[in-house]
């Protein structure tokens, strides 16, 4: 918002963005929409331009404009997406965080205690897909009795995935593996709750069925302590319209 001032608009701009995301958290791609009135006689600023600008106003700023759209007056960067995708990576092979490679700190999770059992947690999965009562996977937050806990997960995948630099570290057999959640919205860390259970079904601690049985409890305390995933390798995707 600040970089878009430097543009000099005759009214001050405001933003509105798809999603907000936990401190931690990342975005590969997320998206805002902003109206920009410029004072009378200047021609509108073309895509690219908007672009240039912005990217040279936030050049301190860890964050990069992609691409911009003209759209029309009816579009909203929250009320139009059709969906949001997350991914969330995890890191398995590391016994100890100090062997996490130095380029991968801050954007995947390694949990301690060995392999995760991967056939099992795909099996849990599928508890979690369609449309349920999220309740239990929800953390509580001031909006909590203005927001209903019925969310729809229209996909769910544990897939395995390169490293960022990966072609370095083969030698120490480390595994990349992501998390895939696709729904219109999603609750206040559900996505990193429902990747605890399931790092927690990988280890054991949790039958696939306990996840189906979580669901049923609805009630966000009955959530295992200390099971909720870290911030650092969840990664907002995309957001589709």
């Amino acid at each position: 918002q600040r970089a878009a001032q430097h543009l000099k608009p005759s009214v001050p701009i405001k933003f509105h963005i798809s999603s907000r995301t936990d401190t931690g958290v990342h975005a590969l791609a997320n998206a805002a929409h902003l109206d920009i009135q410029r004072a009378p006689g200047k021609a509108a600023f073309s895509e690219k331009q908007l672009v240039h600008s912005l990217n040279y106003h936030l050049k301190p700023e860890p964050i990069c404009i992609l691409s911009a759209h003209r759209v029309p007056s009816t579009f909203h960067a929250r009320f139009s997406a059709l969906s949001r995708t997350y991914i969330y990576r995890l890191l398995l092979g590391c016994a100890h965080y100090s062997q996490i490679p130095v380029f991968e700190r801050d954007l995947c999770w390694a949990p301690a205690g060995g392999p995760l059992d991967i056939p099992a947690m795909r099996e849990a999965a599928q508890f979690l897909l369609g449309t349920h009562d999220f309740s239990t996977f929800r953390s509580l937050n001031s909006e909590t009795p203005f927001q209903s806990p019925i969310r729809t997960l229209l996909q769910v995948e544990i897939q395995p995935s390169p490293g960022f630099l990966s072609h370095h570290y083969e030698h120490r057999e480390l595994e990349f593996w992501e998390v895939k959640f696709k729904s219109k919205a999603f609750l206040y860390r559900q996505v990193r709750r429902m990747v605890g259970a399931l790092v927690a079904v990988g280890q054991g601690r949790l039958a696939p069925h306990h996840i189906q049985e979580l669901l049923e409890v609805k009630d966000a305390r009955a959530f295992p302590p200390s099971a909720m995933a870290p911030p650092s390798g969840l990664f907002l995707k995309s957001v589709e319209y």
